[in-house]
């Protein structure tokens, strides 16, 4: 890695909401796809690509409502025409969302690299600058429509590992305020071999429910000595998640569920061109940061990860052991 392009709050409108099983922010899936889509944008107007990207998440607003003031949410949908029988048309419910995200694109490749044809690297920059806002601004994020964006930025990163350092620790505090979604499927892996040492018969989407279900347990209020039964006062009090943290259920990728097709062997894909096979997603934990926590660069970025019949976005995050 030896540069980075930062597209600083970026805000975007009615952007998919629903990932799977899960709502309230789009898949990392959603995000990686728009880098490639501005990495073959790059690839064929310069020659070079762009690598894996760290998402940080400034404001959301998802378009739902409680009716009653409490429990649970629900979409605010769109009205349709009615039908020429007068009659309510059917539809398919939308999970929309407005947000403002930054987004950190890896670069192995330097500015220098680039023929762009200017009369100095300050220009250079400024054009590229220029002309990626541009094609950004043409592109959309998870289905939404992308109406600003603050700052694109080209960085070039030091070769020194101290001034390197240096240089990210300096990006990060400009993210502020903001977190950062990064992958903690270790925890994932932790808490269910605890559950299965308690009952072996034990799932891993139950040690996964435990974590994205909003849980409480009744306390009762009962004198020092007495037992409590049914007919007993109690409090509710919710249950702490399986380890500490901005915890959140995330989806991470794909699995096969079907042998890979030759092009043109299923009918109505999107790209008869290629092979295709059917998938579901698939899912773990992530978990929002404070970017200023964040010390290992390398440890951001969601990339690409295929192997046999799991098509995955990964992402290395280790924690800190010490206290930042």
């Amino acid at each position: 890695m030896k540069s980075l392009l930062i597209l600083k709050r970026l805000q975007v409108q009615n952007a998919n909401a629903i990932a799977g099983l899960t709502w309230g922010f789009p898949g990392i899936s959603n995000f990686l796809g728009f880098t490639h889509a501005l990495s073959r944008f790059v690839q064929q107007k310069y020659g070079v690509s762009l690598g894996g990207c760290a998402v940080v998440c400034h404001q959301h607003q998802v378009q739902a409502y409680q009716p009653s003031g409490y429990g649970e949410y629900l979409f605010g949908l769109t009205r349709n025409p009615l039908t020429k029988e007068g009659s309510t048309a059917p539809f398919n419910e939308e999970g929309r969302m407005h947000m403002e995200v930054s987004l950190i694109i890896e670069c192995d490749f330097a500015l220098s690299s680039i023929d762009l044809e200017t009369d100095s690297e300050e220009e250079d920059r400024a054009l590229l600058e220029q002309q990626l806002k541009e094609k950004v601004l043409t592109q959309r994020l998870a289905g939404g429509s992308i109406q600003h964006v603050e700052t694109v930025q080209f960085f070039p990163l030091p070769e020194i590992t101290e001034e390197r350092d240096k240089a990210f620790r300096k990006i990060m505090l400009r993210l502020l305020p903001g977190f950062m979604l990064v992958d903690r499927s270790e925890l994932l892996a932790e808490h269910h071999a605890a559950l299965k040492k308690e009952n072996p018969d034990v799932e891993l989407m139950d040690a996964w429910l435990d974590f994205a279900a909003l849980k409480m347990r009744a306390h009762a209020r009962v004198e020092e000595g007495e037992t409590p039964d049914e007919s007993s006062p109690a409090d509710w009090l919710y249950v702490d998640k399986p380890a500490g943290g901005w915890l959140v259920p995330i989806t991470t990728g794909f699995k096969a569920i079907s042998p890979l097709y030759e092009p043109g062997e299923v009918a109505n894909t999107r790209d008869p061109s290629v092979p295709f096979r059917f998938v579901e997603s698939v899912y773990s934990v992530g978990q929002w940061l404070s970017p200023h926590r964040v010390r290992d660069i390398n440890s951001i970025f969601w990339r690409y990860h295929q192997q046999d019949d799991w098509y995955l976005c990964k992402n290395s995050y280790q924690p800190e052991t010490e206290t930042l």
